[in-house]
């Protein structure tokens, strides 16, 4: 079978950056489905992407399917035909769903008899037509954030398509996608004609081809050749570009044939807070800051162009003037914004909606204050922290209405900007770090008084949200509710707060009260068991001992999580499983019984039994003592000690004897054993495989 290389490129206007990764996938991904759909053999497949363009090149592809043989079993023979004959209902039903006549019919013997069956030579499909139908359908399909149409078009795609180049062989694929015919040529750069066409005549001269055109169409080697260029720029100087991977990924995208060129900026615009400055370059205009050898913002940066690299200098003069604008414009917010105490902002939040039924953000604020005053009594806090955890508080949204956010140029700096002011401010170093960790999604490294204003924050939102009856589902979560649910976990995890997750959500609504139709307290508390189960599972822990120490408690999350990886640790040892095995026999006697009280001694006859009571009164001295101090390891070693002394109790005492005083008697001897285990997990819910 002949086998021959394909190349498939789709040309468009400037795509979105963002976009084109998606793309690139989707494109893959169909001709793979495809092609094994329809039992196409392949070799490699190679993906090109540039901002004006999606390719693929497919190797060894087979140009053509394999014809096959199909066999149809129908209906049995004696139900095909009636007595004279003649093909009944069953019999022409069978061949017409087959697309077959009489004369194609045979009969095959099987183990229920004679069948009616049919063979069908089926002709294999022309490759080239499969291609076709590929092409059309990724196109109609793909979907991308924000799509478009264009002239009389009715097809929607990101961009409008402007040629199509497919080459099967040598031979040329005639495709016609809303208008647009496919032809032998691709475009090169723009910077050397609007109509830079490129006659492509085998699909091995492509890239070399694209290249003459000062076009890398293959990514990977446009972002070495980028990385290189960085590399390179400063080389044997006491300067280097910072590193920035996302912004590296977002430039390979942006451009068809890089240059790296250097350009400068005024050095008073260094005294701008750092991040305005990187971000400027970076987020508004692509760019890489530049770095001194001890650390220090240079007031260099570095661009990319797609343009000529022969006007190099003038592409330089032009990336000067933008930045300068942008700069210009961060320093007179900044100037504007720092001649005031960052407090001065907090009264202009009451004119912010934080949303329709919960208020304004100053009310938020005031509600943040209070469950943080409510954390810091719960886990003692000492009264320095706890009057600059208020502090925080107090000032944590104050940076939203300063210039330098409200204008939407530096929205993603929120938190950041309000530590750089409240520090311009005079305000205490702590403070200002929690102001700028408040925004925390659950990293470790933030202080305690920044976890408890975050903590605080989240959960007046979370409450505040749901309580108004705007609930999140799988697909949709407008206020990102189980992002900051996670945070709240990871955060009181992470620092060890003994907080009781239940009396934080319970407090955060009391103070909601006034804003809410309806009080969401036990949606919520599901809420939170539903993300504290998947915390544990991002903690590498099973689901049965999930099962086991959710069924118990969960609103101490540190005291969870050390019963739950004590319980991980011993789980797979030969002995702890007999002890479950054990404690499943327990839990399964009684679990029929209605109510079970305490043990009466005198009742206590055989010797077993006698000792296994005493046994469990010196367990139960030594579990009370080590669950104070929560060490788990050590109870679950005492209670995987104990497991034989469960094995010996089933051995010699009969439970279910006639004697119903008895039996009730060594029933609550068993639940005592229960009630103990409890206490740390519910290991009957731990899985015993064979």
């Amino acid at each position: 079978m002949l086998k021959q290389s394909f190349l498939l490129e789709i040309g468009v206007e400037e795509i979105p950056a963002g976009y084109i990764h998606q793309a690139i996938s989707s494109l893959k991904n169909k001709f793979e489905s495809t092609l094994k759909e329809e039992k196409l053999e392949y070799g490699k497949i190679k993906l090109f992407s540039t901002p004006r363009r999606f390719a693929i090149k497919i190797d060894s592809l087979q140009s053509k399917q394999l014809d096959e043989t199909t066999e149809k079993i129908g209906p049995p023979r004696k139900i095909s035909y009636d007595g004279d004959g003649s093909l009944t209902k069953a019999g022409s039903g069978f061949l017409k769903g087959a697309n077959a006549t009489e004369e194609d019919v045979f009969f095959k013997k099987t183990a229920k008899g004679e069948k009616l069956a049919v063979k069908k030579e089926v002709k294999g499909k022309e490759t080239t037509e499969i291609i076709k139908n590929i092409t059309k359908s990724f196109i109609n399909e793909l979907s991308f954030p924000k799509s478009m149409k264009w002239g009389k078009s009715k097809l929607q795609f990101a961009r409008p398509i402007r040629w199509i180049l497919a080459l099967f062989g040598d031979e040329l694929i005639n495709l016609n996608i809303d208008g647009v015919k496919s032809q032998r040529i691709t475009y090169g750069n723009r910077f050397q004609s609007l109509n830079n066409s490129l006659e492509i005549a085998k699909i091995e001269e492509y890239e070399d081809k694209l290249k003459k055109g000062f076009v890398i169409v293959d990514r990977e080697e446009r972002k070495q050749l980028i990385t290189k260029q960085l590399q390179e720029l400063f080389k044997n100087t006491n300067r280097s570009v910072m590193q920035n991977n996302r912004l590296l990924e977002t430039v390979v995208d942006l451009v068809e044939y890089p240059t790296a060129g250097v350009a400068s900026f005024d050095e008073k615009y260094i005294k701008l807070p750092r991040l305005v400055v990187t971000s400027t370059l970076s987020e508004h205009q692509k760019y890489f800051s530049v770095i001194k050898e001890n650390g220090d913002l240079s007031n260099e940066f570095v661009f990319i162009s797609n343009g000529n690299p022969d006007y190099s200098d003038l592409i330089k003069v032009g990336n000067e003037k933008v930045i300068k604008a942008r700069l210009d414009d961060a320093e007179f917010f900044y100037l504007e914004d720092t001649g005031a105490p960052l407090e001065n902002f907090v009264p202009k939040l009451k004119d912010v909606t934080f949303q329709e039924d919960l208020g304004s953000i100053y009310e938020k604020t005031e509600r943040i204050i209070k469950l943080v005053d409510f954390i810091c009594n719960i886990l003692n806090i000492d009264i320095s922290d706890k009057t600059n955890a208020i502090r925080a508080a107090k000032l944590c949204k104050a940076d939203l209405v300063t210039l330098m956010l409200g204008e939407k140029e530096f929205t993603k700096l929120q938190g950041y900007i309000g530590r750089y002011y409240a520090l311009k401010s005079g305000e205490k170093s702590d403070v200002a770090q929690a102001i700028e960790e408040h925004y925390s999604n659950g990293n470790k490294n933030i202080s305690t008084i920044g976890a408890i204003v975050a903590i605080a924050d989240k959960a007046d939102t979370i409450c505040g949200i749901i309580g108004v009856g705007l609930k999140p589902t799988g697909s949709k979560d407008p206020f990102a509710l189980r992002r900051a649910a996670n945070a709240i976990i990871k955060i009181i995890a992470n620092q060890k707060f003994e907080l009781d997750i239940h009396e934080l959500i319970k407090y955060a609504f009391s103070i909601l009260d006034d804003k809410l139709k309806k009080t969401e307290l036990s949606f919520v508390n599901d809420y939170f068991k539903k993300r504290i189960e998947w915390f544990l599972q991002q903690s590498e822990i099973d689901y049965d001992v999930i099962g086991s120490v959710m069924h118990i408690d969960f609103s101490n999350i540190p005291d969870l999580l050390r019963r739950a990886v004590a319980l991980q640790s011993v789980k797979a040892q030969s002995d702890f499983i007999k002890l479950v095995l054990g404690f499943k026999r327990v839990s399964n006697i009684i679990a029929d019984y209605g109510k079970l009280d305490e043990v009466d001694v005198s009742l206590l006859k055989n010797e077993t039994e006698i000792l296994f009571y005493k046994e469990y009164k010196k367990l139960k001295t030594k579990i009370i003592k080590l669950l104070k101090i929560n060490d788990y390891e050590e109870i679950l070693e005492i209670l995987i000690g104990f497991g034989e002394k469960i094995d010996n109790f089933f051995d010699d005492v009969l439970v279910n004897v006639d004697d119903k005083a008895l039996q009730q008697n060594r029933l609550n001897l068993l639940k005592l054993i229960r009630d103990l285990f409890i206490k740390v997990a519910d290991i009957s819910k731990i899985v015993v495989e064979n």
